[in-house]
Protein backbone atom coordinates (compact mmCIF):
# COMPACT_ATOMS: atom_id res chain seq x y z
CA UNK A 1 0.00 0.00 0.00
CA UNK A 2 1.15 3.94 -0.63
CA UNK A 3 1.72 5.25 2.93
CA UNK A 4 2.58 8.64 3.55
CA UNK A 5 5.71 9.87 5.44
CA UNK A 6 5.57 12.53 7.95
CA UNK A 7 7.77 14.74 5.67
CA UNK A 8 5.48 14.24 2.56
CA UNK A 9 2.55 14.72 4.68
CA UNK A 10 3.59 18.10 6.02
CA UNK A 11 4.02 19.07 2.45
CA UNK A 12 1.04 18.41 1.04
CA UNK A 13 -0.49 20.16 4.08
CA UNK A 14 1.85 23.14 4.14
CA UNK A 15 1.19 23.41 -0.02
CA UNK A 16 -2.82 23.23 0.82
CA UNK A 17 -2.10 26.10 3.50
CA UNK A 18 -0.89 28.21 0.64
CA UNK A 19 -3.44 27.88 -2.08
CA UNK A 20 -5.73 30.54 -0.82
CA UNK A 21 -3.37 32.82 -0.29
CA UNK A 22 -2.09 32.22 -4.30
CA UNK A 23 -5.57 32.50 -5.23
CA UNK A 24 -5.95 35.46 -3.53
CA UNK A 25 -2.70 37.20 -5.20
CA UNK A 26 -3.60 35.86 -8.65
CA UNK A 27 -7.64 36.35 -8.69
CA UNK A 28 -7.73 37.80 -12.20
CA UNK A 29 -5.90 35.13 -13.37
CA UNK A 30 -7.72 32.66 -11.07
CA UNK A 31 -11.11 34.21 -12.53
CA UNK A 32 -9.73 33.66 -16.52
CA UNK A 33 -9.33 29.88 -16.20
CA UNK A 34 -12.78 29.69 -13.36
CA UNK A 35 -14.58 31.29 -16.76
CA UNK A 36 -13.01 28.80 -19.56
CA UNK A 37 -13.14 26.24 -17.15
CA UNK A 38 -16.95 26.65 -17.06
CA UNK A 39 -16.89 27.85 -20.83
CA UNK A 40 -15.80 24.74 -22.08
CA UNK A 41 -17.61 22.60 -19.39
CA UNK A 42 -21.00 24.57 -21.18
CA UNK A 43 -19.96 24.01 -24.62
CA UNK A 44 -19.71 19.98 -23.53
CA UNK A 45 -22.96 19.74 -21.95
CA UNK A 46 -24.43 21.81 -25.35
CA UNK A 47 -22.78 19.49 -27.33
CA UNK A 48 -24.20 16.86 -25.62
CA UNK A 49 -27.91 18.04 -25.20
CA UNK A 50 -28.39 19.75 -28.28
CA UNK A 51 -26.23 18.86 -31.43
CA UNK A 52 -26.20 14.80 -30.71
CA UNK A 53 -29.72 14.78 -29.77
CA UNK A 54 -30.59 16.51 -33.62
CA UNK A 55 -28.46 14.00 -35.14
CA UNK A 56 -30.62 10.86 -33.53
CA UNK A 57 -34.10 12.69 -34.44
CA UNK A 58 -33.18 11.55 -37.80
CA UNK A 59 -32.20 7.96 -36.95
CA UNK A 60 -36.08 8.00 -35.04
CA UNK A 61 -37.95 9.42 -37.49
CA UNK A 62 -37.79 6.75 -40.21
CA UNK A 63 -40.04 5.34 -37.51
CA UNK A 64 -43.14 6.49 -38.52
CA UNK A 65 -46.02 6.07 -36.05
CA UNK A 66 -49.81 4.95 -37.59
CA UNK A 67 -52.95 4.97 -35.99
CA UNK A 68 -54.19 1.01 -35.69
CA UNK A 69 -58.40 1.94 -35.85
CA UNK A 70 -58.98 -1.48 -34.70
CA UNK A 71 -57.46 -1.33 -31.74
CA UNK A 72 -59.22 1.97 -30.52
CA UNK A 73 -62.53 0.53 -31.46
CA UNK A 74 -61.62 -2.36 -29.48
CA UNK A 75 -60.70 0.11 -26.61
CA UNK A 76 -64.16 2.20 -26.82
CA UNK A 77 -65.78 -0.35 -26.77
CA UNK A 78 -64.63 -2.04 -23.38
CA UNK A 79 -64.46 2.23 -21.64
CA UNK A 80 -68.56 2.19 -23.14
CA UNK A 81 -69.05 -1.00 -21.23
CA UNK A 82 -67.41 0.09 -18.19
CA UNK A 83 -69.20 3.33 -18.08
CA UNK A 84 -72.39 1.16 -19.16
CA UNK A 85 -71.72 -0.62 -15.84
CA UNK A 86 -70.62 2.51 -13.96
CA UNK A 87 -73.98 4.19 -14.48
CA UNK A 88 -76.27 0.83 -13.75
CA UNK A 89 -74.80 0.78 -10.19
CA UNK A 90 -76.12 3.80 -9.12
CA UNK A 91 -79.83 2.36 -9.32
CA UNK A 92 -79.12 -0.69 -8.06
CA UNK A 93 -80.87 -1.55 -3.73
CA UNK A 94 -78.04 -2.99 -1.55
CA UNK A 95 -78.71 -4.72 1.32
CA UNK A 96 -77.32 -3.08 4.24
CA UNK A 97 -74.83 -5.38 5.62
CA UNK A 98 -74.98 -3.78 9.36
CA UNK A 99 -78.97 -4.65 9.86
CA UNK A 100 -80.03 -7.86 11.34
CA UNK A 101 -83.18 -9.41 10.29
Amino acid sequence: MFKLKKQQFKKIKNLLKRVPRIIGEHAFLTSLMLFFIAAILGGLVFYKYSILVEQRKSEFSENLLYFDEKSFKALLKIWQERQKNFEQADFNQYQDPFIID
